[in-house]
């Protein structure tokens, strides 16, 4: 149990501030962006009208969520975003299933990925927002429907980042340590195996679509 809080760090001195970098992260993020790499390799390479396994994996996944892109933001909006939802959900899923593998961890069981990840939704949809109604309506619609009610507003948009962060964060740092404690307890006989199929696979898939499509939800809002 005493690698549960364990963390590897590497500080680095910036004048007066010391910057933590989490080497667990940084390494099993470039885990996850390599095994995307091979992935989309392997799904793009030797394309034909009779295609194998894998390529027909890939255009499903790439399908479906142009679809669930399209339903949400129309045509247009679907052609701009629908590369960047389909790269968040695989990053996501490969990311949220990567502890599966013996002796590899999740990166989104840090909260620096899943918050970063948040921001730059946010970023994103109020980014849209903006080019889609022009600054000034942008602006005028925290003060709706009364003027004095613009800090709330605020206050909502910004919950927003909290909200889909930390129920990515929550749900795979929770599953991580329930499997740690009962392998402890169970000696890895039978019950931890099935804990990494629910946590791992079902758990993971769900919050890395989950995390997705409130990204859309989030940006269809800020330009409709």
């Amino acid at each position: 149990m005493g690698e549960l809080g364990r963390i590897h760090q590497l500080l680095v001195s910036i004048g007066d501030y010391r910057l933590a970098i989490n080497l667990e992260v940084v390494v099993m993020t470039w885990i996850v962006i390599a095994l995307l790499v091979v992935f989309g390799l392997a799904t793009s390479r030797r394309r034909s009208l009779l295609p194998q396994p894998i390529q027909v994996l890939g255009e499903i996944l790439v399908t479906q969520l142009y679809n669930l892109t399209e339903d949400a933001l129309g045509a247009d909006l679907a052609r701009k975003y629908a590369p960047l939802v389909s790269a968040l959900f695989l990053f996501l899923l490969a990311s949220n299933w990567l502890g599966i593998i013996p002796h590899l961890e999740e990166p989104s069981k840090d909260l620096n990925t899943p918050l970063a990840l948040g921001l730059m939704g946010f970023a994103i949809a109020h980014w849209a927002g903006i080019r889609s109604k022009g600054f000034k309506a942008y602006i005028l619609e925290y003060f709706q429907p009364i003027f004095f009610m613009m800090p709330l507003n605020l206050i909502g948009e910004f919950a927003k980042i909290v909200s889909i962060s930390f129920r990515l964060f929550g749900n795979i740092m929770g599953g991580s340590i329930i499997i740690l404690v009962v392998s402890y307890l169970c000696w890895n006989i039978l019950l931890p195996p099935l804990l990494y199929a629910f946590f791992g696979l079902f758990v993971g898939t769900i919050q890395a679509f989950v995390f997705t499509m409130l990204t859309v939800v989030y940006i269809a809002v800020q330009v409709k």
